[in-house]
């Protein structure tokens, strides 16, 4: 059993904060052998039963932060390259960059240099937990997966299907794709921490049979992820509706193969209707909001006040490498400006534990992983994060005068980066 004794950030089941100045972590493993959190709260109240443990080993860390590692709902692993490459916007992006360089991860040894810096750059920046994007290649699944395997770390991935509308290089078949993600949900879904991701590209490049398939394989393996895009940009909207004349909307082309439901996941959700977020709710189906991508590529701005309104789930995002920075920290502030940009007639601004709240514990429950990653709750596996409010001058001196929860929290998102991440912890 480890006790840590730190500045601790956990979250309600209502989303709230819960801080603790002087707090006690106390981690130890699971019937199952898995180390989860044991206890966690304030130490005053806590150690006496806790720190005084035959055999727990007890770590001070004072001036620092022990809080949730965070989760990104949305990611593309292969474009690790791809990330500041200049652009007119996101179709010419994926033509002149993203597609050319995903054409190389048929290549199983590159595929694994790519994995294997990709996870030292989630790490680096407290990310723990990922769903990501791979390519049409299932070499790049098995990349992934192994390295993600060999650190212990809890990820979700899975083999993109785009067989029209794609080049060379990164075009599958519709037949041979199917079985290609059934092989792969056969051999990775569930193995240790590892989760399978069906994973459409999007509406576009995929047919109308290899969709139908997806769904099929969806209902099939009810407990596998759903992985795609929709409503990002006005462009793939014009596109989708003239592919799919017969759908009501972006969604609900999804909708009609059976790809709307629990653990599906469908990153930007920018332009939606009121039936659109209905849609959402009913099914179970979640948003990953991607705020650095969509600034980058003008694409639009998530409307949070119509989304709480309809009450479906929704959590952060960086999607690397549209997204300029694998930071959740860039995340959530690009997050705050949208919500003040995209609602400035209201008036209204996300509050700095809501934003923390949509990187972690929010993200996690989105997923349908509530309880298990993303909180510092007894139970909850133990990735966390320790953090350094003192890491820089500036950042010292900010977080020096902080004289609340949201002046601290705040004062890490916006000016904090991965030297704020002294340690990045997975469950072993």
């Amino acid at each position: 059993m480890k006790i840590y004794r730190a500045a601790l950030l956990r979250f309600a089941d209502d989303g709230s904060p819960q801080y603790d100045s002087d707090g006690l972590l106390a981690v130890g493993p699971d019937a199952q052998g898995r180390e989860c959190v044991l206890a966690a709260g304030s130490w005053q109240a806590l150690q006496g039963q806790w720190a005084q443990h035959p055999g727990a080993e007890v770590m001070h860390l004072p001036g620092r932060l022990i809080a949730p590692g965070f989760v990104d709902m949305h990611i593309h692993y292969p474009q690790t390259d791809v990330i500041g490459a200049p652009a007119d916007g996101l179709l010419p992006w994926l033509e002149h960059y993203t597609f050319p360089h995903e054409s190389r991860f048929h290549d199983r040894a590159y595929a694994d240099g790519v994995a294997e810096f990709f996870l030292d750059e989630l790490l680096r920046n407290g990310v723990t937990t990922a769903l990501t994007f791979a390519t049409s290649h299932p070499a790049s699944v098995d990349a992934i997966m192994a390295a993600s395997q060999a650190r212990g770390m809890r990820m979700m991935a899975g083999k993109v299907l785009q067989d029209r509308h794609s080049p060379d290089g990164v075009r599958d078949d519709c037949e041979q794709g199917l079985i290609d993600t059934e092989a792969l949900i056969g051999r990775w879904h569930g193995v240790d921490r590892l989760g399978y991701a069906i994973t459409p590209r999007f509406a576009p490049t995929s047919s109308e049979a290899q969709l139908r398939g997806a769904g099929a394989l969806a209902a099939k393996y009810s407990d596998v992820w759903v992985h795609s895009h929709a409503s990002e940009n006005l462009d793939e909207i014009r596109w989708v509706r003239g592919l799919y004349p017969q759908a009501r909307s972006y969604l609900d082309v999804y909708a009609g193969f059976g790809l709307m439901r629990e653990r599906a996941v469908y990153a930007h959700c920018i332009w939606l209707d009121e039936a659109d977020r209905a849609l959402l709710r009913e099914t179970g189906t979640a948003a990953a909001i991607s705020p650095t991508s969509n600034l980058f590529l003008s694409s639009g701005y998530f409307d949070y006040l119509k989304a709480d309104a309809a009450g479906f789930r929704y959590g952060l995002a960086s999607d690397v490498g549209g997204g300029m920075s694998f930071s959740p920290f860039r995340t959530m502030q690009a997050a705050y400006v949208v919500g003040r940009e995209g609602h400035a007639k209201q008036g209204f601004s996300l509050k700095p534990g809501a934003l923390w709240w949509q990187h972690t514990a929010g993200a996690a429950r989105a997923l349908g992983l509530e309880g298990v990653i993303g909180n510092l709750q007894p139970g909850c596996e133990a990735d966390f994060i320790i953090l350094n409010p003192s890491c820089t001058p500036l950042l010292a001196r900010k977080t020096a005068q902080a004289e609340s929860l949201d002046e601290l929290l705040f004062a890490m998102i916006v000016l904090g980066d991965d030297r704020l991440i002294e340690q990045a912890v997975i469950a072993r």
